[in-house]
């Protein structure tokens, strides 16, 4: 083991026992992580980088997982020799792990406070006083507000980013040598994402620790690593310092994933995706480099000749926040406050904004799957927000909606075919199952999916064929009109790329408007012919795609674009 390296993984493989037989998660792989420095792992779903962290913590569940060959030498002692007793030593002590999730990381029923005492006083053997002290110190570093307060404060009394500073205090406060952080900013919106970044590279001098960061994004690697591994399908295909892997890509995997990635300074007509670098067998593909410099051809909004399909008109949705004894409502949130805007036909609208920012309040009450306080909404003439329910239904033939996460949008009970059918009955779609049948057919074809894949249920596809299916399922009645909320956000930036190309050739061929909604401004310029900025309920300007990049006026808009990971 060489002396500058804190932990070094030789020959690793991991593999689980599935109903398929035995898939190997991890094969072979070796890297060595440098003491005080930090190493990017990155990877898109399912390549190993999660696996091989747990490894590293030895927390591979077995079964059905095992840990089949290889070493783990940390400070020269190979940890999976060691004796569960021992090992539980050095985890959360010596090794310390973010997992992605906070919410399901952190105990419902344990005030953070706690939470982060457990760990004190099981691993430096405090006392429940000196140990809510530095629990107190620890929160106030990683920039909690009102640390003395907020350690009686319960996991859901805090925002995501808020809950993700609290894993971090408990993952630092032991000091440890390593700190492994497993897509610690993924669900968090671009601006959150920049302050945990800030914070973790703070962290990372001040205790002089090393860092294994786990992400899809090679953009955020570039702002916070010094070196990289990439994995592809349980292998690592290249590894080396950041600048040469960003500079010099090798590997055809890791060209695509440096340019599927939308960017505030290119406006492509397509966005490449990882299958055009490789082939599914990992050989590389002669992919023309010039169609990505193809410039999507601005539309000015004032030479639009389109006719406006959608109008909205002071709209407001207030939720009462804080009620008096006899029940009357004394504080209102206005959670869409005053808002109006205009969507042509054809033409893509894009809501930006932080989360709370009333962006999918907004969404669902121009469809009325939330009532609005006030205001009109406009569908082609037609005042939507006064329609009974039996004309609101015919409606929502023409007005659609695909929701953020697709494995809650679909019913684990239902084959594919029978949730891309629903709708069809429900509108009267199709004379007979056999029709029905074959136009969901017709619809797995257009949304890039196979037909034979209809009588399989949702659990049995990943993550971005699932987003397929619900857009095949909103396609269904044929509408006009989609609101995509937060469509792509928890996507791989490659299976993003093919969203966002699918959604733009639906567009095209079907004369689609979209309203799409997200926190990445990037991903919303290269999709939207227009750009909305919201916060607090408000928009608070609005321009042409180019000219919201080009001369942003709004200094919050300002502070969205600087917080976009530029790469190198």
């Amino acid at each position: 083991m060489s002396s500058d390296s804190l932990i070094e993984i030789k020959n690793l493989s991991v593999e689980f026992q599935t109903d398929d037989g035995q898939v190997k998660a991890v094969k072979n792989i070796s890297f060595s992580i440098p003491r005080g420095k930090t190493m990017g792992l990155v990877g898109e779903s399912g390549s190993g980088k999660s696996v091989s962290s747990l490894a590293i913590m030895r927390l591979i569940p077995n079964p059905p997982g095992k840990i089949t060959s290889g070493e783990i030498l940390f400070d020269g002692q190979d940890l999976l020799k060691l004796s569960e007793p021992q090992m539980r030593k050095i985890r959360g002590n010596r090794i310390s792990m973010i997992f992605q999730e906070p919410m399901t990381s952190l105990n419902p029923v344990f005030t953070i406070g706690d939470q982060i005492c457990e760990t004190l006083m099981l691993h430096r053997g405090m006392d429940k006083k000196a140990a809510l002290a530095k629990v107190v110190e620890l929160l106030d570093q990683v920039g909690i507000p009102n640390p003395a307060q907020r350690v009686n404060s319960y996991p859901h009394e805090m925002s995501g980013g808020q809950r993700q500073r609290v894993m971090i205090a408990m993952a630092i406060a032991c000091e440890p040598d390593l700190l492994i952080a497993d897509e610690p900013t993924t669900a968090l919106d671009v601006t959150i994402q920049k302050q945990i970044l800030e914070l973790l590279a703070k962290l990372q001098k001040e205790y002089n620790m090393s860092v294994l960061f786990i992400t899809h994004d090679l953009g955020v690697i570039a702002d916070i690593a010094d070196q990289v591994v990439v994995m592809y399908r349980g292998d690592i295909v290249e590894q080396g310092r950041t600048l040469d892997i960003f500079q010099q890509p090798q590997h055809p995997y890791t060209k695509g994933l440096l340019a599927c990635r939308p960017s505030l300074d290119k406006n492509p007509l397509r966005l490449p995706t990882v299958s055009d670098f490789m082939t599914e067998e990992g050989k590389e593909k002669n992919f023309d480099v010039e169609s990505i410099k193809q410039v999507k051809a601005s539309r000015p909004v004032q030479e639009e000749k389109n006719p406006v399909l959608l109008e909205v008109f002071e709209l407001e949705k207030h939720f009462p926040t804080k009620k008096g004894i006899f029940g009357n409502v004394q504080e209102w949130l206005k959670a869409v406050d005053n808002v109006s805007f205009k969507v042509r036909k054809g033409r893509t609208l894009g809501l930006v904004g932080e989360s709370g920012c009333g962006k999918t309040t907004l969404g669902r009450s121009l469809l009325r799957l939330i009532e609005p306080t006030a205001g009109q909404v406009l569908y082609n003439g037609t005042d939507v927000t006064s329609l009974d329910r039996k004309a609101m239904r015919q409606m929502r033939r023409k007005m659609q909606i695909i929701f953020q996460d697709p494995y809650a949008s679909l019913n684990p009970r239902m084959t594919v075919g029978s949730a891309i059918m629903e709708p069809m009955i429900i509108h009267g779609i199709g004379e007979s199952k056999d029709e029905r049948m074959e136009k969901a057919g017709e619809l797995m074809d257009k949304v890039g999916l196979s037909r034979i894949m209809l009588n399989r249920y949702p659990h049995e596809f990943s993550g971005g064929q699932r987003q397929r299916i619900c857009i095949a399922r909103a396609l269904a009645v044929s509408p006009e009109f989609i609101v995509c909320d937060e469509s792509v956000s928890a996507l791989d930036v490659s299976i993003q790329a093919q969203i966002l190309n699918l959604l733009l050739d639906l567009q095209e061929e079907l004369d689609l408007t979209y309203i799409f909604i997200s926190h990445d401004l990037a991903v919303v310029k290269f999709i939207s012919d227009e750009v909305a900025v919201m916060y607090g309920g408000k928009i608070l300007e609005m321009n042409d795609a180019l000219g919201i990049y080009e001369n942003p006026q709004h200094d919050y808009t300002k502070k969205l674009l600087s917080a976009i990971p530029k790469g190198l």
